[in-house]
C-alpha cells in the first residue's frame, strides 16, 4: 500500500506540479523565516541572521530539485518539458515544420489508404459477415467461377451433412432487373442466393427475416425478397411497416420479408446489391430459362465456411473427393471438373481476382513513398540539427548530458510523427473510397462499391509504421548532434560545396535513396502507361470503331418469345433504315461485358476425348450479318443468313482455335458437334477474337444463329458513322414507336465497352502515376533542401570564389553539377532496383517488356528535369551572394 500510494502521488504530482511547487516554496520559506527569527533572537543582525539561516538550511534550489524528483516521475516530467519545447521549436520554424509534416502526411496517408483498400477489398471485403477468416470461394481448377447448380448443390448438400471440415456452403449469382414500385421503375442489381445465405454469413436483417430452407426449392414457388438498406431508404423512405409489402421484380410480384443491415452490400466485390431472392426464383431473372435442374448449365458462384481451426489445405482433399464422386456418378457433365478452394483475395469471380495484383503493387509503391518521405524528413532533421549546433553546444557546456540531448531531439521527431500520423489518417479516411473515382464507366442499375476499411488494425499498423520509421530516421541526426564537436563542425561544414563531412555523406545517401525509389516508381508508371497504350491499340479481333452496342429490357417487360421475335424483326428493319447505319444485328452477349456466355458440354463427331477431359466450350447466339457488323472475318465457309431459322437444320460457326483443337488437319466445314442433345453442322470458321478481355488466352468458342436459339433478351450491335449519343436518340425514338413503355439501356460505342474491361490496367496506371508524382515531389524537395543547405553553409567559400574572379555562371555550374552528381548516382541505383522490381508487374503488362528502354529512358529524362529544377534555385541564390559581406562574416 505505501508503494501504491507513492505511485499514485507521483501521478497526481505530474498534473499539479505548479501547485505543489508553490506549496513547497511556501513551506521552505516558513522554515527559513523561523530560522531567521531564531538567529535574530540570538542577537544577530537581520542580514547576518538570513545568511546564517540559508547556510544552515542548505541549497534551496537543490532541495527543491530533490523534493521534486520524489514528488513526480522525472522521466515523465522531462518528456512533457521536451514536448513543450519541441512544440515551441515547430512554431518558431514554420517552414521546416510544414515541409516535414507534409512529407510525412503524404507518406502515412498513402500507406494507410493502400492498407485500407487491402483490408476492405481483399482481406475483409464483406462488412458484417462473421468469420471472414474462415470464408473461402469455390472455383474450378482453371480458376473459372461458374458451376453447374444441380451438380454443385447435390454434392455440397451431401458433404455438408457429413463433413467434419466444412461448416456451411452458400451460392449466389449477381443479376440485374427492373424494380417497380407503383409507377416508378428503375434498374436494380440483386443476388440470387441459397436459402441459408444470411444464416451462414451471420447477417441478421434489421427488419423481418432472411430466407427459410423451403424457400430455396421449387420452380418459381417462393416470390419473396430481402431488400438492402439503401433500397429501403431510397425507394421506401425508411417505412417501418415495410415487411409484408410487395414490389415487382422483372414484372413478378415479390413480397418483402426483410431489410438487410446498412453496411451489408452483398458478396460480390465491386457492386452493391439492392435486393436478394432465393434460388427457387432463378427463372424469373434469367431469360435463358430454368437452370436449377440442368446439369450442363454453368451460372452460379459459391462460397464455403471452414470449421474453426481448419485450413484450406486440410479441406481441399475432402472437396476433391466430392468432385471425384460427382465425376463417377455423372461422367457426361462432370468429367474433369474439379473443385478448388480459393482465399477471398484470389476469388475467381467478381473484381477482386483482377484487383489483387494491382493492390499488392500499390501497397509496395505506397511503402516506397513512405521511405522517401522518411528519408526526406531525416535530411531535414539532420540539416536542422546542424543549424542548431550553437544551441546544442551551449546546452552541453551548461551540463546537459548527451542522453538528455538525444532524448530532446527524439521527442521532437516523435511530435512531428504524431502530428503527421493524425494528418495521414485523415488523408486515408478521405481516400478510403477513392477507387470508385477511377472505376469503369457507370453501368445503369449498378452501384460501384470498392469500400476501404479503416478499422483498428489498419490504424494501428499505419501509426506504428509512421512513428517507427520517423523515429528510426530521426535517431540518426539526434546521435550525430550529440556526439560531434559542433563548434568544430562549424568550420568543416562551411568549407566546400563539393566536399563533405560524415554528415554531408549521410545526407547524400538519403538523397540517393529518394532518387532511386522515385526512379523505380516513374519507370513502373511508364511501363504501365506503355502497356495501357499497347492494349488500347491492339486488335481484339473485331472492329471497335464505328460500332455501337445497346439493348432493351424485353424480359423485364414481360415479353414472350413470339412477341419478342416480332419486336426485334420490326426494330432491326427500322434501325437499318436510319441515316448513317450500315448494318444492324442481334447478339445474346456483347463482347467484353460482365454477362456470361452460354456454356455446355459438347460431343464432337469423330473426336474421342481423354478420360479426364470434359469437352465444353462457350458460345454466343448471334443474328445474321453479325460477323460483318462487328468485323470478325469468316476464314472458311459462310456467315449465318435469315434462312438459318427454326425450320432449318441446326448450324454453327466455330473459331479457329476450336477448329484446330477438334479437327486438326481437316476442314471443319461440314463436320458436326452435339450441344444439349442437338446435332449442329459447322457451316463456317471465324477468325479468333477476344471475348472477355485482351489479356485472355485463345480459347475454343463457337456461334449459333439467334433464330435457332432464340432468347427473349438480346442486345443490338450497329455499324454506323454516327456517334453513340446520336444513335441512342434515334434508337429511343424507334423503340418508343414500337412500345412506349420501353427505352434503350446504355448505348455506347464498342470501343467504350472494351475500355471498361481494361479497368485494372487503368487503375494501376492512375495509382502508380499519383504515387510516383508524390515520390517525385518528395525527391525534388529532398534534393532542393540538401543543395539549399549546402549553399547556406558555403557562403564564405562562394564569396571567396567570387572575389577571386569566379563568374555567376561558374557558381551556378558548380552548385548544379553537385546536385546532378547526386541525382545520377541515385538513378544508377534506381535502374538496378527497377530491373529487379518491375518483373513483379508482369501480370499487369501487355506486350511490354519489364525492361522496356522507352519507359526507363523517359524516367531518366523526368528525373534529370526535376533535378535541374530542384538545383537551379539554390544555384541562383549562390550567384546573388555579396562577396564582401560573405568574407566579413
Amino acid at each position: 500500500m505505501p508503494r501504491l500510494r507513492a505511485w499514485f502521488s507521483r501521478l497526481i504530482g505530474l498534473f499539479q506540479k505548479n501547485k505543489r511547487d508553490a506549496e513547497m516554496s511556501e513551506e521552505m520559506q516558513a522554515h527559513l523565516d523561523l530560522l531567521i527569527e531564531r538567529n535574530i533572537a540570538a542577537g544577530m543582525l537581520p542580514h547576518e541572521a538570513r545568511n546564517a539561516a540559508l547556510r544552515q538550511f542548505g541549497g534551496v534550489e537543490q532541495v527543491k530539485e530533490i523534493a521534486r524528483e520524489q514528488r513526480v516521475w522525472r522521466w515523465a516530467d522531462e518528456f512533457l518539458q521536451d514536448l513543450r519545447f519541441g512544440a515551441r521549436m515547430l512554431f518558431r520554424n514554420p517552414g521546416f515544420s510544414i515541409l516535414a509534416i507534409l512529407c510525412l502526411t503524404l507518406g502515412i496517408g498513402t500507406n494507410a489508404a493502400a492498407l485500407s483498400w487491402i483490408e476492405g477489398i481483399l482481406i475483409r471485403p464483406y462488412p458484417l459477415v462473421a468469420h471472414q477468416d474462415r470464408m473461402v470461394a469455390l472455383g474450378r481448377h482453371d480458376a473459372r467461377s461458374h458451376w453447374r447448380p444441380r451438380a454443385l448443390l447435390s454434392g455440397l448438400s451431401r458433404s455438408g451433412k457429413n463433413s467434419t471440415l466444412f461448416e456451411s456452403f452458400i451460392i449466389d449469382k449477381i443479376t440485374g432487373t427492373t424494380l417497380s414500385v407503383g409507377d416508378r421503375a428503375e434498374r436494380a442489381t440483386g443476388g440470387i442466393v441459397s436459402a441459408n445465405y444470411f444464416d451462414a454469413l451471420g447477417v441478421r436483417p434489421i427488419l423481418g427475416r432472411g430466407f427459410r430452407p423451403e424457400e430455396g426449392t421449387g420452380r418459381n414457388a417462393h416470390p419473396v425478397t430481402v431488400i438492402s438498406y439503401l433500397t429501403w431508404q431510397d425507394r421506401y423512405k425508411g417505412d417501418p411497416e415495410i415487411i409484408g409489402k410487395t414490389q415487382y421484380l422483372n414484372g413478378v410480384q415479390h413480397t418483402i420479408i426483410g431489410v438487410a443491415p446498412e453496411k451489408f452490400h452483398g458478396t460480390f466485390i465491386g457492386y452493391s446489391f439492392n435486393f436478394w431472392v432465393p434460388t427457387s426464383m432463378q427463372e424469373t431473372f434469367d431469360s435463358t430459362g430454368y437452370k436449377l435442374e440442368d446439369r450442363g448449365a454453368q451460372w452460379i458462384e459459391s462460397y464455403a465456411f471452414l470449421k474453426p481451426g481448419v485450413t484450406r489445405q486440410q479441406a481441399q482433399p475432402e472437396l476433391s473427393a466430392i468432385a471425384e464422386r460427382l465425376e463417377n456418378d455423372y461422367p457426361q457433365t462432370n468429367r474433369g471438373q474439379g473443385f478448388e478452394l480459393w482465399p477471398l483475395w484470389k476469388t475467381p469471380f467478381n473484381a477482386v481476382g483482377n484487383l489483387s495484383p494491382t493492390l499488392a503493387i500499390t501497397t509496395g509503391v505506397a511503402f516506397f513513398v513512405l521511405l522517401i518521405a522518411c528519408a526526406n524528413v531525416s535530411n531535414l532533421l539532420l540539416a536542422r540539427s546542424l543549424i542548431r549546433r550553437h544551441e546544442m553546444t551551449m546546452r552541453l557546456a551548461l551540463g546537459a548530458g548527451r542522453r538528455r540531448l538525444i532524448k530532446q531531439l527524439f521527442t521532437e521527431g516523435l511530435l512531428l510523427s504524431l502530428i503527421a500520423a493524425a494528418g495521414g489518417i485523415m488523408v486515408a479516411y478521405w481516400c478510403r473510397n477513392a477507387l470508385v473515382l477511377v472505376s469503369p464507366t457507370r453501368i445503369p442499375g449498378i452501384t460501384i462499391d470498392y469500400p476501404g476499411q479503416l478499422d483498428w488494425r489498419v490504424l494501428a499498423l499505419s501509426v506504428a509504421i509512421c512513428i517507427g520509421s520517423t523515429m528510426l530516421f530521426a535517431l540518426v541526426p539526434a546521435i550525430q548532434a550529440s556526439h560531434v564537436d559542433l563548434s568544430g563542425a562549424l568550420k568543416s561544414e562551411g568549407g566546400s560545396v563539393v566536399g563533405g563531412s560524415g554528415r554531408s555523406r549521410l545526407r547524400s545517401v538519403l538523397v540517393f535513396v529518394q532518387v532511386a525509389l522515385s526512379f523505380v516508381l516513374i519507370a513502373g508508371t511508364g511501363l504501365l502507361l506503355r502497356s495501357l497504350v499497347q492494349m488500347q491499340n491492339s486488335d481484339p479481333g473485331f472492329s471497335t470503331r464505328n460500332v455501337v452496342v445497346s439493348a432493351a429490357d424485353l424480359f423485364s417487360a414481360g415479353y414472350k418469345p413470339d412477341r419478342a421475335k416480332v419486336f426485334y424483326e420490326q426494330l432491326l428493319e427500322r434501325v437499318r433504315a436510319l441515316p448513317g447505319v450500315q448494318s444492324a444485328t442481334l447478339e445474346g452477349v456483347r463482347p467484353f461485358s460482365y454477362a456470361d456466355y452460354s456454356s455446355a458440354p459438347l460431343e464432337i463427331e469423330g473426336y474421342q476425348p481423354p478420360r479426364n477431359e470434359q469437352v465444353a466450350a462457350d458460345y454466343n447466339q448471334v443474328g445474321e450479318e453479325y460477323f460483318a457488323t462487328i468485323g470478325i472475318p469468316i476464314v472458311a465457309g459462310r456467315e449465318f443468313t435469315r434462312n438459318d431459322d427454326e425450320n432449318a437444320p441446326p448450324v454453327a460457326i466455330v473459331n479457329e482455335m476450336m477448329a484446330a483443337k477438334y479437327w486438326p488437319g481437316k476442314d471443319p466445314v461440314g463436320q458436326r458437334l452435339k450441344v444439349k442433345d442437338k446435332w449442329m453442322e459447322i457451316v463456317g470458321v471465324a477468325k479468333n477474337a477476344h471475348y472477355r478481355t485482351k489479356l485472355e488466352q485463345p480459347t475454343p468458342f463457337f456461334y449459333v444463329p439467334v433464330r435457332q436459339n432464340f432468347l427473349v433478351q438480346n442486345g443490338f450491335i450497329i455499324r454506323t458513322n454516327q456517334s453513340a449519343a446520336a444513335i441512342m436518340n434515334a434508337l429511343a425514338r424507334e423503340i418508343h414507336a414500337l412500345d412506349p413503355n420501353l427505352a434503350p439501356l446504355d448505348t455506347i460505342s464498342l470501343q467504350q465497352q472494351v475500355d471498361r474491361m481494361s479497368y485494372t490496367q487503368r487503375l494501376a496506371v492512375a495509382l502508380l502515376a499519383i504515387f510516383g508524382g508524390m515520390a517525385l515531389f518528395l525527391a525534388a524537395i529532398g534534393l532542393y533542401a540538401v543543395m539549399s543547405y549546402s549553399v547556406s553553409q558555403s557562403t564564405r567559400e562562394l564569396g571567396l570564389r567570387m572575389a577571386l574572379g569566379a563568374s555567376t555562371n561558374d557558381l551556378l555550374r558548380l552548385v548544379i553539377s553537385r546536385g546532378l552528381r547526386l541525382t545520377i548516382a541515385g538513378i544508377i541505383i534506381g535502374v538496378t532496383a527497377a530491373l529487379i522490381l518491375t518483373r513483379l508487374m508482369g501480370n499487369l503488362l501487355y506486350k511490354v517488356s519489364p525492361r522496356d528502354p522507352l519507359a526507363f529512358g523517359s524516367a531518366f529524362v523526368v528525373m534529370m528535369i526535376v533535378a535541374l529544377a530542384a538545383c537551379f534555385l539554390p544555384g541562383w541564390r549562390a550567384t546573388r551572394i555579396d562577396p564582401v559581406r560573405a568574407l566579413r562574416n
